[in-house]
């Protein structure tokens, strides 16, 4: 375990894999700790120098006062890489994860390659979360416990048939979130930030290739939102998972870790650029 720090604020990361390789990033979605990224920390860091930060809010890291913003995020990323000692990386990010990774190209110079899974550019024309959805995921049903709050409000967010034929998989995941999700002041202050991610005007600017990923099932980002993201970057590769769902990288990791390593390792970091 690692630790960086920006603005007071102790922001905890994991690295993995060979020290002389290419690093590779990858940023959590709303709420959710460095474990989601499991399956793909796995494989590829066995090629890759594998960077997992945790969130501010989120696991170890501090959790300070809110709401956050998505550019504080990004200045927390960026003191990560700093401490790091990463000159360049490719970055991963879902959901949440993807508005950091697209406001940290913006405004930072260390971002080789953008993989954005199950997000959206911000903006007027950008579909939001479907209502019914945005309530399930803030609701407490009454007389639950936090297991049983954990799975209802993680249901729109995967296949109706998940729960039942991946049991193993779902008590797992409801493990680590109760050791690391943000606790529910954290959860809102990183709500807010996502609330107020807007980049759709400023995409143009970014030069690094990006890669697309997005179920076409998505409950919580609707897959609308990645035609708008591949549209507005200058260099994307879109690809659509068909009938994936929002924890698609959970869901089907394999699909996922597969497109990742075609994608990094037809945009390589030469040596002396990491």
């Amino acid at each position: 375990m690692h630790t960086a720090t920006n603005d007071g604020v102790s922001l905890a990361y994991e690295v993995d894999g060979p020290v002389d390789a290419e690093p590779v990033v990858f940023l959590e979605g709303l709420g959710y700790g460095r474990w989601m990224w499991r399956r793909q920390r796995e494989a590829l860091s066995r090629e890759y120098r594998t960077i997992l930060p945790d969130n501010r809010g989120t696991g170890d890291s501090d959790a300070p006062p809110g709401p956050y913003s998505i550019p504080e995020l990004a200045a927390d990323l960026e003191a990560v890489l700093a401490d790091a000692g990463v000159d360049r990386a490719h970055l991963v990010g879902a959901s949440m994860g993807g508005m950091i990774a697209k406001r940290y190209a913006v405004e930072y110079d260390r971002a080789a390659t953008l993989s954005l899974l199950c997000t959206t550019p911000g903006g007027d024309e950008a579909v939001p979360v479907p209502e019914e959805t945005r309530e399930r995921m803030f609701d407490v049903p009454p007389g639950a416990d936090e297991r049983e709050t954990i799975r209802h409000r993680m249901a729109p967010a995967v296949s109706d048939s998940f729960y039942a034929e991946r049991p193993d998989l779902v008590e797992w995941i409801v493990d680590r979130r109760l050791e690391t999700d943000a606790s529910e002041a954290a959860r809102a202050a990183q709500a807010a930030a996502v609330e107020a991610f807007d980049a759709a005007d400023e995409l143009a600017a970014v030069e690094a290739p990006a890669l697309v990923l997005h179920g076409t099932a998505d409950r919580v980002v609707p897959v609308e939102n990645a035609d708008l993201l591949a549209a507005a970057l200058p260099d994307a590769r879109l690809e659509l998972r068909e009938g994936g769902h929002h924890l698609f990288f959970l869901e089907e990791a394999s699909w996922v870790t597969d497109r990742l390593r075609d994608f990094l390792a037809a945009n390589p970091i030469p040596a002396g650029g990491r």
